[in-house]
């Protein structure tokens, strides 16, 4: 078999699934509408103020941080794994590489101050 077509076939699956899930959630989801169950839930608490505020950069300071980190070690715990027996200099320099950006991204959040806690 082609590999294009294969691929098409794949995606003709993938939209089909998502339709499909899309339509049976349509017919067989709940239909009656009701106030307090149209309100915003926030961990069974009720909202307090309006929606209005914006999140303090400090949490999208501490998220790039976690996924900084989270990245380098599902990569690299793969790649250490592998190292002696497949990968020899070329997997040396690539990750080399690849520290390096996250390095420079652990500098970003060093000098904005994402170590900070106050």
């Amino acid at each position: 078999m082609n590999v294009t077509l294969a691929l098409v076939l794949f995606m003709l699956a993938v939209a089909g699934n998502f339709g499909g899930m899309l339509a049976l959630s349509t017919i067989l989801g709940p239909k009656r509408r009701n106030p307090v169950k149209d309100e915003p839930f926030e961990c069974g608490s009720l909202p307090v103020g309006p929606n209005e505020g914006r999140f303090h950069v400090r949490f999208y300071m501490v998220a790039m941080l976690f996924l900084i980190f989270d990245i380098e070690v599902v990569f690299m715990l793969p790649w250490a794994m592998i190292y002696k027996t497949d990968l020899k200099a070329y997997g040396f320099f690539a990750m080399a590489v690849f520290f390096t950006v996250l390095v420079f991204g652990l500098i970003y959040e060093w000098k904005r101050g994402g170590m900070e806690w106050d």
